[in-house]
């Protein structure tokens, strides 16, 4: 079984960094010039919030799914392996 994992590199992780923030930077600046009161503005910047939140969470859920998935996955495989063994070793007696 190969469970190899390749890292990010340095220069893709900048780069979502920066995007992350040159996006967050523009939509505050995009909600302050909008010509609405401050109801408006106080409504659309907790969604916008909320969005960003909820999206954390989506993703760390998808991903510790997947994550236990792989570990039942390598259970099952440890399983299997013993078994076989065993089987070989009283096949051979």
């Amino acid at each position: 079984m190969n469970d190899s994992f390749q890292k990010h590199s340095a220069s893709w992780v900048s780069f979502s960094y920066i995007s992350f923030g040159s996006a967050a930077f523009m939509l505050a600046l995009g909600l302050y010039m909008m010509p609405l009161d401050l109801w408006g503005k106080g409504y659309l910047a907790m969604g916008i919030l909320m969005l960003v939140q909820t999206t954390v969470n989506i993703t760390k859920t998808l991903r510790d799914n997947a994550e236990s998935e792989k570990l039942i996955r390598k259970v099952e495989d440890a399983r299997t392996e013993k078994l076989l063994v065993k089987f070989n070793r009283t096949d051979e007696d």
